[in-house]
């Protein structure tokens, strides 16, 4: 089963653009599909291609890097190595998990300089030190990120076009679907929440019949490969990073849904764990957020980094992560999850498909909360808050996420109160019909994708 990727446009737009100037990184976490979609890429838009595994290189390939100053002797050893011929101007050279030999990213500077072929990188946890130590990095490098299947990809996967159109057409309007529709798109959106959009996940449970067990075969060995990854590149702080991945699902399933590092190590600071966040957010396992201070100002310049959610990447992982294989089938979960029957943990996944879907359109994620000395709690807790991103003149989207047909709008009432004159639009995201009211608009989960294009 082959899959449609929406960022097969931005290398065709590359190719054409740009690629004559620059290489084009392709960052994302391992099995997030690069090898995959480059491959396909290169097979119809290139004359002839190379695929350099840096994975399972051969010494003599890695060795053909000295000879940067020959580069017709470079050329010649990955045409005999690879047996194929290499053509100028029609040939794609591909470094594949470049992060396993930084040297061949540094090489990039002078291969393009060169002009006679074009270049895609891939890699996962690029920037983290260890894989950046001793190499400048090519300023004739355009960097893409690379994510899971989103909602619209999944739905393609699917075969519901059809669907997915109407969906568009009534958020334009700004119209609610019909009931029947709706009933679809939610029970569509449930089985995304489920899978995830790993491929390897998204694939086994197409061609499968739609078997969530085969999904979470999938996926259970895509978390096994994180968990190495983990052990072998996170080599002096691996054991913190560890203890943050695990007790992931245990941060999410409580009422503030922060970490909270005195559950993992007494006395812990966050300066002390900073780096690992930052390998954890960098590898694009997870999805860091952080506590905006104010919103009146820019995000960035009043996040307070003591304050911190860690969403999984993909919310089918968080699922498998959070449940073993017996408590899945014992349990009956997804059944329980398709009849809207979970009575523990559905809000952080909501939550973690929310957070998803935002990073995927290219934003950072924050959230706020104010804490109130007379009720001795936080009276404003808002999920997540996006932006119009103007230096000048701020404008604020609120965004709650409720799993429950069933809630109260006290906390963002208190926000408008306080923050009302920076606030665009707000967006409430919960399982029923689409409405607009004096908060503005209540979105099912389907919908809210394409509401913050």
């Amino acid at each position: 089963m082959e899959l449609k990727r929406k960022i097969y446009d931005k290398l065709l737009e590359w190719k054409e653009k740009y690629s004559k100037d620059y290489a084009l990184m392709i960052e994302g976490a391992r099995r997030i599909g690069k090898s995959t979609i480059v491959e396909s890429f290169a097979k119809n838009n290139y004359k002839s291609y190379v695929i350099i595994d840096f994975a399972i290189a051969s010494d003599d390939i890695k060795k053909n890097f000295s000879n940067l100053n020959k580069l017709d002797i470079f050329f010649q050893n990955i045409s005999l190595e690879y047996n194929v011929e290499l053509f100028k101007n029609e040939t794609l050279i591909v470094f594949d998990e470049v992060q396993k030999f930084p040297k061949a990213r540094e090489a990039i500077k002078y291969l393009v300089k060169d002009g006679r072929f074009s270049y895609i990188e891939t890699g996962s946890l690029i920037s983290i030190k260890e894989n950046v130590n001793d190499i400048v990095i090519p300023s004739e490098e355009m960097k893409i990120k690379m994510y899971p299947l989103d909602f619209e990809e999944f739905l393609w996967a699917a075969n519901e076009n059809i669907l997915l159109n109407y969906i568009k057409k009534c958020v334009d309007n700004r119209v609610a679907l019909d009931d029947k529709f709706h009933s679809n798109a939610m029970r569509l959106f449930k089985e995304y929440m489920i899978v995830g959009g790993m491929p390897q996940s998204v694939v086994a449970y197409f061609e499968n019949n739609r078997d969530f067990y085969k999904a979470d075969i999938a996926k259970r060995e895509i978390l096994s490969l994180y968990k190495d990854d983990i052990n072998k590149a996170a080599k002096r702080y691996n054991s913190k990073v560890s203890a943050v991945f695990e007790n992931i699902p245990g941060y999410l399933s409580t009422h503030e849904k922060k970490v909270v590092l005195n559950k993992i190590d007494e006395g812990a600071v966050f300066s002390k764990y900073d780096e690992p966040l930052f390998w954890l957010d960098d590898s694009m396992i997870c999805n860091l957020c952080y506590k905006c201070n104010d919103p009146n100002v820019g995000f960035a310049l009043n996040k307070d980094d003591s304050a911190v959610k860690c969403y999984m990447g993909d919310t089918g992982l968080l699922i498998s992560h959070t449940f073993n294989e017996n408590e899945i089938s014992s349990n009956q979960l997804y059944k329980s999850i398709m009849n809207d029957k979970l009575s523990i943990n559905k809000g952080m996944f909501y939550e973690n498909v929310i957070s998803q879907m935002i990073v995927s359109s290219g934003r950072k994620l924050y959230f706020y909360t104010h804490y109130s000395n007379e009720m001795h709690r936080n009276d404003i807790e808002v999920d997540f808050l996006i932006s119009n991103e103007s230096k000048t003149n701020i404008k604020v989207f609120p965004i709650e996420v409720k799993s429950s047909k069933n809630y109260t709008n006290i906390s963002y009432d208190l926000f408008k109160e306080k923050f009302g004159k920076k606030i665009a639009e707000s967006y409430i995201v919960h399982p029923k019909q689409f409405v607009t009211d004096d908060n503005g608009y209540k979105i099912p989960p389907y919908m809210f994708p394409f509401f913050i294009k």
